[in-house]
């Protein structure tokens, strides 16, 4: 049993718990947006707050314990790939998600000033650890000082989102805009207690938590065995995996047409997935994970920090149809996220 928890697997069990984690983690993701839409209604904290933290939280648990696991194995590659491409990945999803709104761009209907400036943090997270990687190797306790940095920014942040007062800039309300108000009960929910829910959300919670070690395990057998670079397997594979629950919960929640908790689950996500690497820094012994990433890692990161621009400047554009009805920044997303899949495959 020590053994199955330790050795690295053979490349058929790899692959086949690779994809039966994969499976696990869509089916978790499904439920646990109509459950988040219910609690954020309940809860009285709102689709973009509830949905960038704790919804976020629940949905990047996978890519966590992923980066914990990898790093912990002396798979510092695995775990830095995996916690960027993991927001790249993510980013990618809102234009899937798009695709299922028809009548209108999702960036045009979800309009809500706390996403956008969830946006702005996650850029400086991705820009903190960029400072951190051509800083100075120092370690405190086996810590960068940076990894203090990026919690201690996220958490004022989070303080500034929850306590903004009136805003000096607001969306214009269109015929397609969607506000956040409780949404229809279409999956029996409205009867249950709300300790119930909570019972629910935790236990998928810790379901996606073992869906993420598995993946973990599973990924160090496939760069075991296979020869690919742990870069690509991290950001692709691994950071493929890490973003479906976002990606899967994104596109219920707007078949909900809980639109602002779509975009809400996805870039709060990433500013924890951005945490991930302190979460790698800890768990890494070798020294500083900012500093043991490779010239793939930085330009991941450094295009997961484009395609949130990007994503920002589609919220604040808001076209209602733009390119092939799914806006500039949907082809734009699609571009760069193709273009670094290919640089780091060749």
């Amino acid at each position: 049993m020590s053994a199955l928890l330790t050795d690295v697997w053979p490349l058929s069990w790899s692959i086949g718990v690779f994809l039966l984690a994969t499976a696990v983690t869509v089916v978790c993701s499904i439920r646990l947006a109509g459950v988040g839409d219910t609690l954020a209604d309940r809860t009285g904290w709102g689709e973009a707050l509830f949905g960038a933290v704790l919804f976020g939280l629940v949905t990047s648990l996978s890519g966590i314990v992923m980066t914990a696991v990898s790093a912990a194995a002396d798979q510092p590659d695995l775990a830095y790939s995996n916690a960027v491409g993991g927001i790249a990945a993510q980013t990618l999803a809102l234009v899937v998600a798009d695709a299922f709104l028809r009548r209108v761009n999702l960036e045009h209907a979800a309009a809500s000033l706390p996403n956008m400036l969830f946006g702005c943090l996650l850029i400086g997270l991705l820009g903190i650890a960029l400072m951190a990687a051509f800083s100075p190797s120092v370690t405190v306790l086996g810590l960068h000082p940076a990894s203090v940095v990026m919690v201690a920014f996220y958490i004022g942040g989070l303080q500034l989102i929850r306590s903004y007062g009136e805003p000096m800039w607001r969306a214009v309300t269109t015929r397609e805009t969607v506000s956040d108000v409780a949404s229809e009960d279409t999956e029996g929910l409205a009867g249950h207690k709300t300790s119930r829910l909570w019972t629910e959300f935790a236990a998928v919670a810790g379901l996606v938590m073992l869906g993420g070690w598995a993946v973990a395990r599973a990924a160090e057998g496939i760069v075991e065995h296979t020869g690919l670079s742990a870069g690509l397997v991290g950001a692709v594979f691994m950071g493929l995996v890490n973003a479906l629950p976002e990606a899967v919960t994104s596109i219920a929640a707007v078949r909900r047409g809980a639109v602002t908790l779509a975009i809400a689950a996805v870039v709060g996500g990433n500013c924890l997935d951005a945490l991930n690497l302190v979460v790698g820094d800890i768990a890494y012994r070798g020294g500083s994970l900012f500093h043991a990433a490779n010239q793939d890692e930085l330009f991941l990161t450094s295009s997961a920090l484009v395609m949130t621009a990007v994503l920002l400047g589609g919220l604040l554009v808001r076209q209602k149809r733009g390119w092939l009805k799914i806006g500039f920044d949907g082809i734009l997303l699609i571009a760069i996220y193709a273009g670094t899949v290919a640089v780091l495959a060749f």
